[in-house]
Parts: structure tokens; sequence; C-alpha cells
């Protein structure tokens, strides 16, 4: 086989390759971006804080909390949580929580006005489900009354 022919296959074995592969992997948009990122992402941290603050249930937990700060800490975890640029610089669920006494019951009503604030922006139930998946695991954490 001469050079010639050579370059021939090699060049028709790499455009083979090329089209089997379909062209460059495209990735599929991050929670963050389906979620309309960081501004999207403020309004449903600012409404859900409403949502807290109105509920009798757990609102007398945040009367000592420096609710612009909450609200600054709280997009940061959600953003980077959700895979976006952001960086969390709270302390830890467990320190920032042990002295709340915090109980199933509280953690289940901040569920439900977060819940309540998702349905509100109209957030679809496969974003909340993944939303709700990664703020869940903290819930250990948080609740400190058995």
């Amino acid at each position: 086989m001469n050079a010639l022919s050579r370059l021939i296959l090699g060049t028709a074995f790499a455009l083979t390759l090329v089209a089997c592969a379909g062209g460059p992997a495209t990735r599929s948009p991050s929670l963050y971006d389906r979620l309309g990122g960081k501004p999207a992402i403020t309004a449903v941290v600012d409404d859900f804080v409403g949502n807290v603050a109105a509920d009798k249930r757990i609102n007398g937990q945040f009367a000592n909390t420096d609710i612009p700060r909450l609200k600054m800490l709280l997009v940061e975890q959600i953003c980077a949580g959700t895979g976006g640029p952001c960086r969390y610089t709270g302390r830890d669920m467990k320190s920032a929580h042990a002295h709340l006494k915090i109980s199933q019951a509280d953690f289940a009503a901040l569920v439900e006005d977060l819940t309540r604030t998702l349905d509100k922006f109209k957030v679809p139930a496969k974003e909340q489900n993944e939303l709700i998946a990664v703020l869940a695991p903290m819930k250990s954490d948080i609740v400190t009354v058995k």
C-alpha cells in the first residue's frame, strides 16, 4: 500500500469515527441553570424567607437572625449546591443550628414554606425534587431535637 492509499484510508477512517461519535458531546444544563441562575435563586430566597417570617410555627427561631446575611448565605448555598459558580461562606449546618433546638416538625414547616415558594414560582416538579435532594442531607445536622 503506497503512502497516498494509506492517507486516503486513514482519512476515511477518521471521518467515520467522527460521524459515529455524533460530534461534540453535549452536557445537560445544571440544576442551577434550569432554576434560572442567581437572579431566580435570589428571588426564590427572598420569597421563601418571607414565608418563614409569616409562619408562626417557626418564625420565632429567626427572631435574632441577621436576615440580609441569612438571605445572602441561602443564595450562596443553593447556588453552590445546584452547580452554580458560588461558594458558600457560612458555617457548617451542625454548628450553625446546634443551639436552636430545631425539631422534626420545625424542619417540616420549613420545607413546606420552601415548597410553597417553589410552587409560586412554577418551578417544575423535577427541579423541585432535585433541589430538595440537594438540601435534604442537611436535615441530620439541623434537627437537634429528636
